[in-house]
């Protein structure tokens, strides 16, 4: 079964720098990947010329005409941001044209942005932030490192 990614390209330090050689090493690890790189298209473009890449049957651009910073307020780039790269990343799950969203941008923005669009399951209050950790038996998968420090027994369980 292919996966469908949308990739909010121009989240991080360093945007399309690091997002677009870190996306194209991944469908090269595997075949079923499919990525949607979410951003100012010209960068995109860009990049992947530099990396003697181009759009294919398994890698497309979506232009988002919009940045959010890593300073800006959860609030500011859900108010204001709605063409951000972020926003328009996680629409694309929304609408079922990717079955998930990677951002290495501003987290409460993204917090913020997903709880809004996708909303939360049933009992969930609260979204939570996964990772994936080295360990000696393979991956370990760790949710919730720390984004929220108020947290009651039943938002853990």
């Amino acid at each position: 079964m292919d996966i469908t990614i949308a990739i909010d390209a121009m989240g991080g330090d360093h945007g399309p720098h690091v997002t677009v050689p870190a996306a194209l090493k991944a469908l090269e690890s595997d075949d079923q990947l499919n990525v949607v790189l979410v951003g100012l298209s010209d960068a995109i473009k860009a990049e992947l010329k530099a990396h003697k890449a181009q759009v294919n049957t398994r890698l497309r651009i979506h232009h988002a005409s919009e940045v959010v910073t890593m300073d800006e307020s959860p609030q500011s780039a859900l108010k204001n941001k709605k063409d951000s790269s972020m926003r328009v990343a996680i629409n694309l799950v929304k609408s079922g044209e990717a079955h998930a969203c990677v951002s290495a941008g501003n987290t409460g923005a993204l917090m913020a942005t997903a709880r809004f669009v996708l909303k939360t399951l049933p009992g969930i209050d609260r979204p939570a932030i996964a990772s994936v950790l080295p360990s000696e038996k393979g991956n370990t998968y760790m949710l919730d490192l720390g984004a929220n420090a108020d947290c009651t027994p039943e938002h853990l369980y």
